[in-house]
């Protein structure tokens, strides 16, 4: 029996280990079964962010889409908006230009015709020829181009010296020139010395300590974009900030913003040779040089008949530079007035322009 019993033991081990296998198999899968539903969960979740990742990357597609679609519109208006800001730019340009040749027109019909005529890049000059019961003399208009075709000019390129207007025009290179600021005689150092009249600039630098006489001495000339300047100065500042580029003193204001100025009774009737620093509303400068103490030639101008004379020029500003037998008209190599000694004085400075 128990021969047949250690026979049936051989017989079924091979089998009852197969069977043991398999219990942990079955015992295995028991024990994965709820992992793996947990992981099929995971799966239909993350396959559920994925769909909505996806329609959130449509939606930005869609948006992204719609702004650059936007933003091509808005460039469209915009350059739109631009060719129309610049036809009318363009429009008020052309409007600009021709107020400013209807100015000019009105101008050169004031003055009549010109009898001589320079132009170049720098400048525009125009000499006219004035006429008048009593009096007589010249006028030139200057478009200044380039500042630096304005100058102050001292005579012999120094303080305390004098040299006639044509002289120092010549030596310079000038086309266009007329005598300057105020000057009297004194000595210094024993010696004889041609003093300015007040304040005097030249290239933008004050020439002599500020002078402030409390009366009427005004100061005139350009600033450093070729626009006539004056002002009757009370102190340094009162000149410094008009950017001074040239200028001269002498007395008095005429007009101002076409406006007469007060004239002194001292100054007022008396008829004389006159120089006229001016401008017009558009910039333009005006220089006039007229004849006096030249009965059947020229009898001179006064302050007063002057002032209207240029408000009917259409004159803006103006100043009355040293006159008498220094007022000096030069033009292209020539003394076109007649100075009233006879001959020209030497002064003691010029306003010149350049061709």
């Amino acid at each position: 029996m128990s021969k047949i019993n250690i026979f049936i033991f051989f017989l079924v081990a091979p089998f009852l280990s197969l069977f043991l296998v398999c219990m942990d198999f079955v015992e295995i899968s028991n024990a994965l079964h709820i992992p793996l539903k947990e992981a099929q969960k995971d799966i239909r979740g993350l396959h559920k962010e994925t769909e909505n990742f996806h329609e959130d990357i449509v939606s930005l597609e869609n948006q992204i889409y719609k702004f650059h679609e936007g933003a091509i519109n808005q460039r469209e208006t915009f350059n739109k908006q631009g060719d129309k800001i610049t036809e009318l730019s363009n429009l008020s340009d052309k409007q600009k230009k021709l107020s400013e040749d209807i100015y000019e027109q009105k101008i050169l019909e004031m003055l009549g015709p010109a009898i001589k005529a320079h132009i170049s890049d720098r400048v525009e000059i125009k000499i006219f020829q004035l006429k008048e019961l009593g009096y007589r003399g010249y006028i030139a208009k200057v478009k200044l181009f380039d500042p630096s075709a304005f100058k102050v000019n001292l005579a012999k390129d120094k303080l305390g010296e004098a040299e006639t207007v044509s002289s120092m025009a010549k030596r310079k290179g000038a086309i266009l020139a007329i005598n300057g600021g105020g000057f009297f005689s004194t000595k210094k150092n024993g010696k004889k010395f041609i003093k300015m009249t007040a304040n005097t600039v030249v290239d933008g630098r004050l020439l002599e300590p500020f002078y402030q006489d409390g009366e009427n001495f005004f100061f005139a000339g350009i600033n450093k974009k070729g626009q006539v300047i004056g002002t009757v100065p009370r102190k340094l500042e009162d000149i410094l900030k008009l950017d001074p580029y040239q200028g001269v003193s002498f007395v008095p204001m005429l007009l101002k913003d076409g406006k007469k100025v007060q004239i002194p009774k001292q100054w007022k009737e008396t008829r004389h040779p006159r120089t006229i620093l001016g401008k017009y509303s558009n910039d333009d400068l005006i220089m006039i040089v007229i004849d006096g103490r030249q009965g059947e030639w020229s009898i001179g101008v006064s302050l007063e008949r002057l002032q209207d004379k240029l408000l009917e020029l259409g004159v803006k500003d103006a100043y009355n530079l040293d006159g008498g037998g220094s007022s000096t008209f030069y033009y292209n190599g020539e003394v076109l007035n007649r100075p009233s000694d006879g001959r020209e004085r030497p002064v003691v400075s010029s306003i010149l322009i350049y061709p």
